[in-house]
């Protein structure tokens, strides 16, 4: 399931789950973002269960940017345990995608 991350849901929903997670920081007015948000939805069906994937918006979301050094977008960061285990900035196929999530997995 997709959901949308903010200030306050972050560490409920990311940093405290014990499933691998799946965030896209973007923003609306972004056009790379516009192609990678479709990625991470599908993502999401596909390893419904498995994973929890999400959309920060940057503009309406300045800390959990800042704390995470967000300076590009799309920035698409995978946490494990609570910790950022990795990052692919930029538009990028969905296979790369899935190559990571499944390397943590």
């Amino acid at each position: 399931m997709f959901q949308t991350l903010t200030d306050a849901t972050f560490e409920e929903q990311v940093i405290r789950s014990d499933k691998l997670a799946v965030v896209d920081f973007s923003a609306e007015w972004c056009g790379p973002c516009r192609m990678v948000s479709p990625i991470i939805h599908e993502l999401a069906d596909e390893y419904e269960g498995r994973i929890v994937a999400g959309e920060v918006n940057v503009d309406e979301n300045p800390l959990i940017t800042a704390n995470y050094k967000v300076r590009n977008i799309p920035t698409v960061l995978f946490f494990k345990n609570g910790e950022v285990v990795d990052k692919q900035v930029g538009a990028v196929p969905k296979s790369t995608y899935k190559n990571l999530v499944e390397k943590y997995l």
